[in-house]
This record gives structure tokens, C-alpha cells and sequence, in this order.
């Protein structure tokens, strides 16, 4: 039986002072002042619609974690992101311990307010810094230097949150194996709770995917890995998914509600949501991509709703779940796709077969030979009707 799992809310803000060559999301370069009070008010009326739509305002659901991401969201000024939270607890009771992380770019004069963002609900702050090197940034157009960005996570320390992010690349053009170690020492320097540390991937629709720049070659690459685990490993962190470290305890509980096949409503310009039902159904949802679609009020704000069947969630399932490290327990898996264990016998059987599984009685371990392999583990999981 479908059981619907804890509740997120995603919120997406589309602008950003400038678009990054290597930066495929749904975001915008500024060419006017943000139109945030009617944007705020857009997010509002997108959240009611979400809510009488599902029926969510008279299941009295929880909201366990709020992400607010971009684009750059600390372009919004702290009233309105205040005026916008206090709207959405009004609409859905807030957990005890919610969290509630804001994204934030160190180059521009919003990282002076994270006080401010604290004081109206922010308790979490993800600071995209990428890298500490000014001739790495201004590669990726990013339009902060170092110094800025070692001034915000002072600030962030400062601002008495209940945790803060920092995200930072490797892989970057031209990159050395010690410049990449060097960013994640100056990184851990900083005594960051949570650090997200990535690979640079060239994706489509991108200005480096049509001018690609010379990136270092696998071995390198295999190498910054193999010594920034250990450097991280060593100062405490744990890797708890496949780009995400924390101190103990201090995951980020938003995006393990994500990889745990939790529920999500996502409002705002291209914002996806997740939401699972008593009667086994399990909907997606994006919005309407485009500010200008969105901000038009003779338009509705959802641009996609679709059923996930039954013959799919086996492998959205473990698609999502493999990315965490930890142990997957069974009941997760019948409670979150309403599907019977036999409905993936076969499948998991070779798995473990082929030692990519450990089977641990109520839970199953993805291997460290599994872990190598994992395009191979989630193709088991594809109905091959679907192929």
C-alpha cells in the first residue's frame, strides 16, 4: 500500500545578475529590476492552486524542509522572502525542526544579509562559491573573486544559522590536481557543516557545450577524487550521497527527502514537484518555465502534469535511492511505490548475483562494486516495455 512520505516545498527564483557558460537550470540574466513583489505574489497564488488542486490544505501534511533556489534567490530582498514564507506557513503547519535553505551567490551585496534572511525563517544558507581561485571564476563567469567568497562564509558562520552549504566544483577548465586540491582545503578551512563538492559536467544548451573548454583528462580526474575524499575524510566529513559531505548529523534534509522518494510541491518558473496519494497514484508536476508565462495571470502556472505508472517506479525508485549511501530499507520501497516486493524479485536477485546488492534482511546495501556499476544496477530496474 502507497504510504505518502514526508512533504517539501521547492521554490524557484529565476534570476541571476549574469548567466554562467557552463549553467544549464531555468534561470535568467537581469536586464531590468526584479519584479519581486508581483513575483512573490505569483508564488502564492501558485501555491493555493497546488493546494486546492491535490486537496493538500485538508490533509494537514507537514512541511519537513523548504528549498528556496535559482537562478540567485538572495536577490529577493528579506521582507518579501519573509512575506513569502509566513504565507507558506499560514497554508501548510511547518514541522518543529523544519529547515529552510536560501540559495546565495558571494558576489553581490546580498551576502551581507544573511542576518536579515535569518531573522525572517532562512535557518540554512547554500553558498555557490565553485571555486577560490579568481582565474577558475572568472572562467565560469562567475562575478565573485575569492576574497568575497571567503567573506561569505564568515558571514554565513556569523549569522547564527542552523547550518550553512557550501558548493564547490573540480574538474574545472585546465584545472591541475593540486588547484583542485587546494579549493577543497580552503573549502574545509572554513568549517563549513555541509559541502558540496562536484564534478563539472558539459550539458546541453550551454555556452560551453558549443565552445567546450579543455578539461582535465579521466586519470586526473580519478586522482582529485581519490585524494579530496580523503582530504574530507579526514576533517570529519561523511559522504552521504554521491556529491554531498556533512559533519555527522548535518545532512541536507530537503535533498534526503529528494533521493528518498519523498513528496515535493514545486512552485515558481519551472519548478518540478513529486506528490504521492492514498489511492497509489504518484503525480509530477513542472510549471510554467518562462517568467514572462509565469507572470502572465491569463495563463495557469502548471505547464506539465503527468501519472508515474506502476511499471515505472522500480527504477525511479532506485534511481533516486542509490545516489544515498546508506542502507535502503524494504518497507521504503512498498510504502513509496505501492508496489508488493515480488514486483522486483527478479531484478534484485541478480543483483545480487553480480554483488552489486547486499541483502541485510529488511534492507538492501548498495556495494562498493555496485557503486562502480550503477548504470548497470538501475538498467535491471527498467521495464523493458519502457525501453
Amino acid at each position: 500500500m502507497l504510504v505518502p512520505p514526508p512533504l517539501s516545498l521547492y521554490i524557484h527564483i529565476p534570476w541571476c545578475v549574469q548567466k554562467c557558460p557552463y549553467c544549464d537550470f531555468n534561470s535568467h540574466a537581469l536586464k531590468t529590476d526584479i519584479p519581486e513583489l508581483d513575483y512573490i505574489d505569483a508564488l502564492i497564488e501558485d501555491l493555493d492552486t497546488d493546494l486546492a488542486k491535490y486537496g493538500l490544505a485538508s490533509q494537514s501534511r507537514e512541511l519537513h524542509s523548504i528549498f528556496i533556489g535559482g537562478g540567485t534567490p538572495s536577490l529577493i530582498s528579506a521582507p518579501e522572502i519573509g512575506r513569502l514564507l509566513e504565507a507558506v506557513k499560514q497554508r501548510i503547519p511547518f514541522s518543529n525542526d523544519i529547515e529552510i535553505t536560501m540559495e546565495a551567490n558571494p558576489g553581490t551585496v546580498e551576502a551581507g544579509r544573511f542576518n536579515a534572511y535569518r531573522e525572517v525563517g532562512v535557518n540554512r544558507i547554500s553558498i555557490g562559491i565553485q571555486s577560490f581561485q579568481d582565474e577558475k571564476l572568472k572562467r565560469l563567469g562567475r562575478i565573485h573573486g575569492s576574497r568575497e567568497a571567503i567573506t561569505a562564509a564568515g558571514l554565513a558562520q556569523e549569522a547564527g544559522l542552523d547550518s550553512f552549504n557550501i558548493d564547490l566544483m573540480h574538474g574545472l577548465p585546465d584545472q591541475s590536481i593540486e588547484d583542485a586540491l587546494s579549493d577543497l582545503k580552503q573549502a574545509i578551512a572554513l568549517e563549513p557543516p555541509h559541502l558540496s563538492w562536484y564534478q563539472l559536467t558539459i550539458e546541453p544548451n550551454t555556452l560551453f557545450y558549443s565552445k567546450p573548454p579543455v578539461l582535465p583528462d579521466d586519470d586526473d580526474l580519478w586522482e582529485i577524487f581519490e585524494q579530496g575524499h580523503k582530504l574530507l575524510a579526514e576533517a570529519g566529513y561523511v559522504q552521504y550521497e554521491i556529491s554531498g559531505y556533512s559533519k555527522p548529523g548535518r545532512q541536507c534534509r530537503h535533498n534526503l527527502n529528494y533521493w528518498r522518494f519523498g513528496d515535493y510541491l514545486g512552485i515558481g518558473c519551472g519548478a518540478h514537484g513529486k506528490l504521492s496519494f492514498a489511492d497509489g497514484t504518484i503525480t509530477r508536476t513542472v510549471k510554467v518555465k518562462h517568467p514572462r508565462g509565469y507572470l502572465n495571470q491569463s495563463k495557469p502556472y502548471l505547464d506539465q502534469e503527468t501519472q508515474v505508472d506502476a511499471s515505472e517506479r522500480p527504477f525511479e525508485f532506485f534511481m533516486n535511492r542509490f545516489r544515498l549511501l546508506e542502507a535502503c530499507p524494504k518497507q521504503d520501497y512498498v510504502e513509496r511505490t505501492g508496489l508488493p516486493l515480488t514486483s522486483i524479485e527478479g531484478p534484485i536477485n541478480w543483483a545480487l548475483e553480480q554483488n552489486y546488492l547486499e541483502d541485510r534482511g529488511d534492507e538492501w546495501q548498495i556495494t562498493e562494486h555496485g557503486k562502480l556499476f550503477l548504470n548497470d544496477l538501475l538498467a535491471a530496474f527498467v521495464d523493458e516495455e519502457d525501453e
